[in-house]
């Protein structure tokens, strides 16, 4: 498989992200962790995978339904003081069938084998163990990937990608299936964030450790001409009527099971008690 990300970059991004820290940065992974707390089934042993903060961990533990929790970060830093495991990102340092729970928040997209990573994931599941994940899904950051793009081949008649690529719910769950993960579910949350402008997503993006690390990036560094007329571009084609300017972060979420016998199965070809065609024709009845 062809690399995209230079993780090794990513996590440099992301070290350096902690090591000056901005109010605030994490709004968007707190956001995604406080689903977690909806989460209704107890479990006995969980694992949180490559999260960067503790915001799973303690959402999973004040919902009182896990009774062990095991963090998983690439790089100690990341864990500070908490206690944890550290290993290499993109893998899973656990035995097979030895989990109850496996969570990813906004990690993956970062990952160059999300198959072999949930793969992984679904190896260390019990039977009947749950997993779920988030990542940023296809049309994050389209407003700066188009203002910067336009502006570019606008100054330098081309472009270089300066958005990582992210991929579509839809195959978000055909990649569940490849896992082997049962019952799969992807779904997609759109977060809109304003800001005053382009400088204000950025600041935003360094600060969460979330600037390009893209391995074909352009080894050019951008202008202060290339990044004002993006600005305009931006201000342009993206902003509301009081000047400010929206910013789009498609999360999406994946859950799948470990397979096990005592899990609901489809049905069988032919099997149902009433047919598509009836449905669509008369949606109010049966």
């Amino acid at each position: 498989m062809q690399p995209i990300v230079d993780t090794s970059l990513w996590l440099t991004h992301k070290r350096r992200a902690l090591a000056r820290p901005a109010a605030d940065a994490d709004f968007l992974m707190r956001r995604v962790a406080d689903r977690l707390g909806a989460v209704e089934r107890k479990f006995d042993r969980a694992a949180v995978l490559f999260c960067q903060t503790p915001a799973a961990v303690d959402v999973l533990a004040a919902s009182g339904k896990v009774t062990d929790i095991a963090r998983v970060e690439a790089d100690a830093a990341f864990l500070a003081d908490a206690a944890g495991l550290v290993a290499p990102l993109e893998t899973v340092p656990f035995e097979p069938e030895s989990l109850d729970l496996a969570v990813s928040l906004l990690s993956l997209q970062a990952m160059n084998d999300i198959p072999g990573m949930l793969v992984q994931i679904r190896r260390a599941l019990k039977p009947d163990g749950l997993f779920l994940g988030a990542f940023a899904g296809a049309g994050t950051l389209s407003e700066l990937r188009e203002s910067l793009l336009a502006a570019e081949t606008e100054l330098y008649g081309g472009a270089s990608p300066r958005v990582i690529p992210f991929t579509d719910v839809r195959d978000a769950g055909a990649l569940l299936q490849r896992a082997g993960l049962a019952l799969p579910v992807a779904d997609v949350e759109t977060v809109t964030v304003r800001y005053d402008s382009l400088f204000g997503v950025m600041a935003d993006l360094r600060a969460m450790g979330e600037t390009s690390a893209l391995i074909d990036r352009s080894r050019r560094p951008g202008t202060r001409r290339l990044f004002a007329r993006a600005a305009e571009i931006y201000a342009e084609r993206f902003s509301d009527a009081d000047g400010r300017v929206r910013a789009s972060f498609p999360i999406v979420w994946m859950s799948g099971w470990a397979p096990d016998a005592s899990q609901q199965k489809p049905l069988k070809p032919g099997s149902a008690k009433i047919s598509l065609k009836t449905i669509l024709e008369n949606p109010g009845g049966r």
